[in-house]
C-alpha cells in the first residue's frame, strides 16, 4: 500500500510538470496554492481580522504567520494572489513544517513499531491529507506536529503535552475534542492541565495581537456553520463528509435531479443521513465502552473516537483526516477489525482518483506553471467513497482489548 501510494505521487508531480497542474482530487483551482496560507497571512497584516474576513482562527494563527512572512510584500499589495511571487519566507515556512511533520512522523513511529514505522509513517507524510493540506498550505502542518508531540512517544514530559495539545486546539478549534477525550479515561490531571495550557495559550496569544475575543470568535464559528451551501458539483470535490453532498442533493442552484435522476435523489438523502447517525452512534457506543472500561483502552483510541466525531460531524476539510489516520496508524495488527481500519487508512491515503465522468475542460492560471492551462476534471468515486470510509476507520474500533502500543 505503501509502494502504491509512493507511485501514486510521482505521476501527480509527473502530471503537474507535463500539463501544468494537480490532478483530481487535489485543489480543482490551480491558481489558488498555498492561498490557505497567504489569505491568512494577508490579514495577520490587517486590523480587519474578525469583523471585515470574519475569521474563525483563534489569535495565534496569525501571532504565528506575522513573522514567518515578509512584512514588506504585504504592504505592497492588495490580494493574497500576488504576496506569494514576493514572500519566499512564508513559502519556506510551509515546507518547513511539513518537513517537521515527516521528521516527528518518522520518530514517532519507529518508537511505536519498528516493524510498521517506515510505511505507515509514509502513508501519513506523504499520503493525500497531508499533501492536501500542503498544497492549500494550511496551518493544519503545525497542528499536526503539535499532535504527535501531544499523544505519541516523543515527549516524556506531560506539561509539554499540554503545552503541545493547547497550541494545537488554538490552530483548530475542534482539536478540543482531544481535550475533552481524556475524560473519559477519567484522566482528570491530564484534562485540568490541558484546559490550563489551552487558555494560556490563547491569552497569550491575545494579548500579541490585540484582537480576536471568545465573543468574535464564538460570533464568527456560528456564522460560519450555519449551513454548507452545495452550488456545483465542485462542491463536493474531496469532501470529509456527506454534508456537502446532503446540500448537493437539497440544492435549488445546481440542476442535480436532471442529472442523476429524481428518484436517486429521493432516495440518497436519506441514506446518507442514515449512515451519518450509524457511524455516529458507533462512536458515541465506543465512548461509553471506554467511560466503563478505561484501562482497556489506550489513549490515542479515545482520542480517536472523540477527534473523529467532531470531524465526520462537520466539514472541516479535506485535510483533516490526516488527524483520523494519525491514531489509525498507531494501532496494532490486532483482531480483525482494526486491520480493517488500518487498510482503510491506507486507502484513504491514496493521492489519487477514479474519474468516471467528466466534466467540461475549463481554462484556468496555474500558478505552478506560471501561464493559463487547460484543467480536466471529473466526478469521481471518491466523492462518494471517502465520506464512508472516514467514518468506518475510527468506528472499527470494536474487538479484544489492545495491548499498550507505546502511545501513552
Amino acid at each position: 500500500m505503501a509502494a502504491l501510494i509512493a507511485a501514486m505521487t510521482v505521476w501527480n508531480m509527473w502530471h503537474l510538470v507535463t500539463r501544468g497542474y494537480l490532478p483530481q482530487p487535489f485543489f480543482y483551482e490551480s491558481s489558488d496554492t498555498w492561498m490557505d496560507w497567504f489569505n491568512t497571512a494577508w490579514w495577520a497584516h490587517d486590523r480587519g481580522i474578525y469583523d471585515s474576513w470574519a475569521s474563525i482562527y483563534p489569535p495565534i494563527s496569525f501571532v504565528v504567520l506575522r513573522p514567518l512572512g515578509l512584512a514588506s510584500c504585504y504592504a505592497q499589495t492588495t490580494a493574497g494572489l500576488e504576496v506569494r511571487t514576493c514572500d519566499w519566507l512564508g513559502i519556506a515556512a510551509i515546507h518547513g513544517f511539513y518537513l517537521l511533520d515527516i521528521v516527528l512522523c518518522a520518530l514517532a513511529f519507529a518508537k511505536l513499531d519498528r516493524r510498521t514505522a517506515i510505511p505507515r509513517s509514509f502513508a501519513l507524510t506523504a499520503g493525500m491529507p497531508l499533501l492536501y493540506g500542503l498544497e492549500r498550505g494550511n496551518l493544519i502542518l503545525l497542528a499536526f506536529a503539535c499532535m504527535i508531540l501531544a499523544f505519541g512517544p516523543l515527549l516524556k514530559s506531560a506539561r509539554l503535552r499540554w503545552l503541545s495539545l493547547a497550541v494545537a486546539i488554538n490552530l483548530k478549534v475542534y482539536l478540543v475534542a482531544a481535550l475533552a477525550a481524556q475524560l473519559l479515561r477519567r484522566r482528570w490531571r491530564w484534562f485540568e492541565g490541558g484546559a490550563i495550557a489551552f487558555v494560556a495559550v490563547y491569552l497569550a496569544s491575545f494579548a500579541m495581537l490585540g484582537i480576536g475575543t471568545p465573543g468574535e470568535i464564538v460570533r464568527n464559528i456560528t456564522a460560519f456553520s450555519g449551513g454548507f451551501n452545495a452550488a456545483s458539483v465542485l462542491d463536493v470535490w474531496y469532501p470529509v463528509t456527506f454534508i456537502p453532498m446532503k446540500s448537493l442533493l437539497n440544492s435549488t442552484d445546481f440542476p442535480i435531479t436532471a442529472l442523476i435522476g429524481s428518484q436517486l435523489v429521493e432516495t440518497g438523502d436519506p441514506i446518507i443521513s442514515l449512515i451519518l447517525r450509524l457511524g455516529q452512534a458507533s462512536m458515541v457506543l465506543g465512548a461509553a465502552a471506554i467511560w466503563f472500561r478505561p484501562q482497556a483502552v489506550p489513549a490515542h483510541r479515545a482520542t480517536l473516537l472523540a477527534v473523529s466525531l467532531a470531524l465526520i460531524t462537520s466539514e472541516a476539510g479535506g485535510y483533516t483526516p490526516a488527524l483520523i489516520l494519525l491514531f489509525v496508524m498507531m494501532e496494532r495488527w490486532e483482531g480483525w477489525l482494526r486491520p480493517a481500519a488500518i487498510v482503510i487508512a491506507y486507502v484513504l491515503s491514496l493521492p489519487g482518483e477514479i474519474v468516471f465522468s467528466t466534466i467540461p475542460s475549463m481554462i484556468q492560471d496555474s500558478f505552478f506553471a506560471g501561464h493559463t492551462v487547460t484543467v480536466q476534471h471529473g466526478i469521481g468515486l471518491g466523492m462518494f467513497i471517502r465520506p464512508i470510509l472516514n467514518i468506518l476507520a475510527p468506528a472499527c474500533w470494536r474487538g479484544t482489548p489492545s495491548r499498550s502500543s507505546g502511545a501513552p
